[in-house]
């Protein structure tokens, strides 16, 4: 097996004996979801491959083997089940014969007590029945439990069965290789084709232990082509087959006139991306067990794509459940620092900036992020070659605080012209309470004029930023010392003509 990205092709080998002249060879059995013009047939033998027929083959019953034993299984219990219900038929039954007899005994009980007295014999005779009577209801009892559970295991395998046969039907489809015998013996043939119904997807583990990053890459098996895959030789291909391969080619690129139509819209506010999850403070780094070793898949780099081989056999039946195994792990190292927008919220997020040292070009996919054993959220890898720097987001670490708090706020017009003026100022906050150094990315702020009736003067920025964009965006990169703290302090006063509107101001 060979699973691609969103594909899998599937190679079968087998010996046939066959006598010289003309022969058909069938193989039987294949999935619908077979590609018929992906199928491929060698040989190893003295013979001549004639011609391949991809043929449908029509079944009564499914010959999967999982689905045939859970038919079985569930014509047993079905059977049992009919064996209890006749049980507990006899039990009704006796239990109204039982009352019926009490009902008729009662009148002589009555009459036996007055002619002689014998209360010791209509005793034992009562106590009888009730015996017999609480017997049966004992054994009703007894029975509508184990009709219960087999209820339950016949609704189980009823629940199997309709997750694998929604996958597929009865019918299979058969392969038919037409050879010519040059004499009596044996023939290798190998016969490969395509399914789509398969594939395989990325997850990583990114676990930080000091300013070391641990990306254990797992390769995520799923596939329900209507055919169980045994223990085997799989392999798992970064390659993506194409239906179709074809060169581009450029159309004219055209200018025109520029028709203007007019909508009536209602604008929307957007909305902010919620944050990671809340994730308590980088462990401190310890002594630590000597850790376990994992099993790797070995590689082999192709030209465009790379083909990795798992170091045990994995079967993957045919019910879409995911089944994972270990790709690789890289042991990379990171540069930590924080980044906060106080705009946006008070949190810092760590985040670990690092070069793909490894051999591997990452496919992209989710991580799971940890700080040592603790989980503190997920976020998304994309394809990240060797040598390739990427930044990753860590989580937040509460031990780096952050506020930012409006200090002076104003309105009002200016002497001349009437021009209406804003000011405002902010302080911004920043303390490391962690036990170690930190670098914060402090990122903030300031209004940006698109109209010149409209000027933002006396920008006020204290200490001076690192950077600071045309577009307003303003960046201070701090170093704080455990238990340090710093202040950031940033102002603006904005003018606005007579007699225009402002729009975009926000406090």
């Amino acid at each position: 097996m060979t699973v691609y990205p969103g594909q899998a092709r599937i190679t079968r080998r087998g010996t046939v004996s066959a006598a010289a002249g003309e022969q058909r060879v069938r193989l039987g059995g294949l999935p619908l979801g077979l590609r018929p013009d992906s199928v491929r047939v060698n040989g190893r033998g003295p013979a001549t491959v004639l011609g391949v027929d991809v043929l449908a083959e029509h079944h009564p019953r499914s010959p999967d083997a999982t689905v045939d034993e859970l038919e079985k299984r569930r014509e047993t219990l079905q059977g049992r089940l009919a064996e209890l219900d006749d049980e507990a038929t006899v039990l009704g039954a006796r239990e109204q014969l039982i009352e019926s007899l009490v009902r008729r005994a009662a009148a002589a009980f009555a009459r036996t007590l007055t002619e002689s007295g014998d209360t010791d014999r209509v005793a034992a005779t009562g106590d009888a029945l009730a015996a017999q009577l609480a017997a049966v209801l004992a054994a009703r009892r007894e029975l509508a439990d184990r009709r219960r559970d087999v209820q339950l295991e016949l609704d189980a395998v009823g629940r199997r069965l309709h997750e694998l046969l929604a996958q597929q039907t009865p019918d299979r489809l058969a392969v038919a290789v037409d050879l010519d015998m040059a004499r009596d013996g044996e023939i290798e043939l190998e016969i490969s084709y395509l399914v789509d119904s398969a594939r395989w997807e990325s997850r990583y583990d990114v676990r930080l232990h000091d300013e070391q990053l641990t990306l254990t890459w797992f390769g995520l098996i799923t596939q329900h082509s209507g055919e169980d895959w045994p223990e085997c030789d799989l392999r798992l291909s970064t390659a993506r087959p194409a239906s179709a391969v074809t060169v581009p080619e450029l159309d004219p690129w055209y200018l025109d006139r520029h028709e203007v139509t007019v909508y009536r819209t209602r604008s929307m506010d957007a909305v902010a991306g919620a944050p990671m999850p809340a994730a308590p403070g980088m462990a401190l780094a310890q002594a630590a067990p000597e850790r376990a070793a994992v099993a790797t898949a070995t590689v082999e780099q192709g030209v465009t794509a790379a083909v990795y081989t798992p170091a045990r056999r994995i079967a993957v039946p045919s019910d879409g459940s995911p089944h994972r195994t270990t790709v690789t792990v890289a042991e990379l190292s990171a540069r930590l620092d924080h980044v906060t927008v106080p705009l946006k919220g008070p949190e810092a997020y760590l985040r670990a900036t690092a070069v793909n040292s490894s051999e591997h070009t990452l496919r992209p996919g989710p991580a799971a992020i940890f700080h040592e054993t603790e989980f503190v959220g997920t976020t998304r890898l994309e394809p990240w070659a060797p040598g390739e720097e990427v930044e990753l987001a860590l989580g937040v670490d509460d031990r780096v605080r952050v506020e930012r708090e409006l200090v002076r706020r104003a309105a009002g017009k200016a002497v001349l012209g009437g021009t209406r003026r804003h000011e405002a100022a902010y302080r911004i906050t920043v303390g490391n309470y962690g036990p170690r150094r930190a670098n914060v990315t402090v990122v903030d702020q300031i209004p940006v004029s698109r109209d010149d009736a409209i000027v933002v003067r006396e920008v006020q920025l204290d200490p001076k930023p690192a950077e600071q964009s045309d577009l307003g965006e303003v960046t201070w990169k701090l170093e704080l010392d455990p238990g340090a703290t710093a202040e950031l302090t940033l102002g603006f006063r904005v003018d606005v003509a007579k007699g225009v509107r402002l729009a975009g101001w926000s406090e």
